[in-house]
This record gives C-alpha cells, structure tokens and sequence, in this order.
C-alpha cells in the first residue's frame, strides 16, 4: 500500500480512482469537475446521474464568480465548508442569515421558517449571488417566489437540499425555473454537497 501522506497528494489520487470508477459515463466535460467534486466529498457515485445542470450553469457560475458574485446559504455547516480564501480572492462573500436573532424573531412573528426570512434578506443586498441551498426546502419555495415577483434573479442556483419532506417538490420548482441551476434530484444532498459544488467552481478559477 502506497503512502499519501500529504493533503494535495491524498486528493489528487481520490480524484483518480473517481476517475477510474466513473468509468465511461457520458458526463459533459464541462459539468465533470462538479460531478467528481461532489462524489469526492460523499463518496456516492449516485450523483453522476442525480445530479442535473441547466444548460451552461456551470460557465454562469464560474462567470458570476469572477465578476465578484457574492454566496448566500441556508446553514452555517455550508457556509463553513466553501473556500472562502479563493473566494475572496475574486471579490466575493458567503452570506448566511439563518442564525441572525432578528431573523428568528421575523419568522416566529410571520408564521413562516427562518430561511423563508433569510431568502428575502438575501434579496435585499441587491448585488448578484449564488444561492447554495443544502438544508432547506422552503429556501427554495421562498427563492421562486422572489424570482417570480420580480424581486431577485440569481446568478446560479445549488438546489441541494436533504431530506424527506418536501424536499424532491422544492427541487422540482428550481428545475422547471428560468434560473441557471444545479440540482440533486431525488432525496439526497445536504449541505456538503452544496459546499462541495461551490468549491468545485471556485476551483476550476484557481485556489
């Protein structure tokens, strides 16, 4: 057995034998890295065929990055997990609103989740971001709304939440929308994989 002791030699081979078990599935080139990146991180080859791209979402992803696109997510475990070094580098932030006490207050007031709260405080900072959703369906519910109002275009959508209830329906709304978008269809995610797919894109402008 070889020895990696080394973090970017330990990865550099994960990323091989990815490769090597990804086998000849028809991935689009441009959508690979995300694809290797996220089964990296959870080591579930489920999402070389769960995972679904919007046509470009990728280079709009990558784009938006460049040009200094802030991120917005719905847990802090997410917002912890993007590289916020390379991100910064561009310009950009992680946004995360969910533990802010007076949104808390709002949604106990309103009747309404915190993360329906924390959408609409994203679509306040009136600047382009990417919304990495890994927890929280009505994230997503809230995200169509304000698209459909007329109250926020996204850059990219990461509709990755985990879970059981109502979580394939929210989904569902973010693969039917206009929004550049990539989606775990089905159950699975969570927010590693919404890290995941950030960094994926971060990593493809350089470290």
């Amino acid at each position: 057995m070889m020895e990696y002791t080394r973090p970017m030699d330990i990865e550099n081979r994960s990323m091989e034998i990815i490769t090597e078990l990804l086998g000849d599935r028809a991935i689009p080139p441009e959508n690979l890295p995300v694809v290797k990146r996220v089964i990296h991180t959870t080591a579930d080859f489920d999402y070389a065929e769960n995972l679904a791209f919007s046509p470009g979402a990728v280079e709009k992803g990558i784009a938006a990055l460049r040009a200094g696109c802030h991120i917005v997510t719905d847990t802090q475990m997410a917002k912890a997990g993007i590289n916020k070094a390379a991100l910064g580098k561009l310009g950009g932030e992680v946004h995360c609103f969910m533990s802010d006490p007076d949104v808390a207050e709002e949604a106990k007031a309103r009747g309404v989740t915190r993360a329906v709260v924390s959408m609409e405080r994203a679509a306040a900072l009136d600047m382009p971001c990417i919304f990495a959703i890994g927890n929280a369906p009505t994230a997503l519910v809230s995200l169509k709304s304000l698209m459909d109002a007329g109250k926020l275009s996204p850059a990219l959508i990461v509709a990755v939440p985990v879970g059981f209830v109502n979580v394939v329906e929210s989904k569902e709304l973010i693969l039917a929308s206009p929004a550049p978008h990539i989606v775990a269809r089905g159950r699975k995610g969570g927010s590693n994989v919404a890290a995941a797919i950030c960094n994926a894109l971060l990593y493809q402008i350089g470290r």
